[in-house]
């Protein structure tokens, strides 16, 4: 009676998993993003170590007003850094979530469609099974009523 339908490859079916171009732009997503940290992190290196050589305490004033602009800079370049960094996690964040709502809807969408289909089919079944249990039945009333137990049955009491 199991006729296997949609619903028979549940879990290993197509579309159960990521598309070969989903795949591919989640690899390139990714390396960006991992090229983005890498700048940021070398960056706030870079930059700590420059603001490490520059904090040296020189005697004439001119020299001390420089390295205190140059340690401001390299302060301030370390902050954008620092920024970016955070920007970055923030932005990783509302992608996993985001895109985990994503592949969920597109596999409630798709668990919507199957079942849809099966329902159909279901539908045509019952109306098929009913037409065949009303015309089965219109024959038997016609088998019985041309039949000698009608007779019998009809002159009792």
């Amino acid at each position: 009676m199991n006729k296997g339908g949609p619903a028979g490859g549940i879990g290993g079916g197509p579309g159960s998993g990521p598309t070969a171009a989903a795949a591919a732009a989640a690899a390139q997503k990714q390396k960006t993003l991992l090229q983005r940290v890498e700048g940021d992190i070398s960056n706030i290196v870079d930059n700590f170590s420059h603001l490490v050589n520059v904090a040296r305490v020189n005697d004439p004033p001119v020299r001390n007003s420089q390295e205190a602009f140059m340690m401001e800079m390299r302060a301030a370049r370390m902050v954008q850094a620092a920024d970016s960094l955070l920007k970055l996690v923030s932005e990783l964040k509302q992608t996993a979530i985001f895109s985990g709502f994503a592949s969920l809807n597109d596999h409630v969408d798709q668990r919507v469609v199957e079942f849809n289909q099966l329902a159909e089919k279901t539908d045509r079944m019952l109306s098929r099974i009913g037409e065949e249990a009303a015309a089965s039945l219109k024959e038997l009333e016609s088998h019985y009523s041309s039949s000698t137990q009608k007779n019998i049955d009809g002159e009792e009491p």
